[in-house]
């Protein structure tokens, strides 16, 4: 990969994050989405799907400045992020990944209308993650594409830990050659 490809990338990822497109990420960026993810499903904020939603916003949030917010300001830049968060996930994609699991269990369960605390792993229909991404900033065409992708076993839901990995494999991007 080149290094313009490689900022690319980066850019693309971090504007996934910036939801209102201020130049960095903050807490506010994980609100939103959670408020956006929360009116497109119909779900209140004061149920225990929106509830268990917020707290997974935050718990992502906290771990993202936990690893990129470099000099504390509670925001994170696009280059603190490259050379945080995206230079973590890639020494170690389960630890990020593992920061985004509550907030992906919860976006799951609101897409599928469940219980987050349910015994099983939650799992949503494919066309209710579709929606979610949507939701979330990515394109129609690519939201569609994504989520069938995201349902590995075919069963016309994705669960927990298929979210989990793709957003993993998503975030994973490999230094530029030298």
């Amino acid at each position: 990969m080149d290094s313009a490809e490689y900022e690319r990338k980066i850019a693309h990822r971090f504007a996934a994050f910036d939801q209102d497109g201020n130049g960095y990420i903050d807490r506010a960026d994980f609100n939103a989405a959670a408020a956006r993810l929360l009116t497109e499903f119909g779900t209140t904020a004061r149920c225990d799907r929106g509830q268990s939603l917020y707290t997974g916003a935050e718990a992502f949030w906290q771990g993202m400045a936990g690893i990129a917010d470099v000099d504390g300001d509670q925001r994170v830049t696009r280059q603190e992020f490259a050379g945080g968060a995206v230079k973590r996930l890639r020494d170690n994609p389960d630890r990020f990944a593992e920061i985004a699991r509550p907030f992906l269990r919860a976006t799951i369960a609101v897409a599928a209308g469940a219980d987050p605390e349910g015994a099983a792993p939650a799992s949503a229909p494919v066309a209710a993650v579709e929606r979610a991404l949507r939701v979330l900033g990515a394109a129609d065409d690519i939201a569609s594409v994504a989520a069938r992708s995201l349902d590995t076993d075919q069963d016309g839901r994705i669960a927990e830990d298929e979210a989990v990995a793709a957003f993993s494999a998503y975030f994973t991007v490999i230094e530029p050659d030298a």
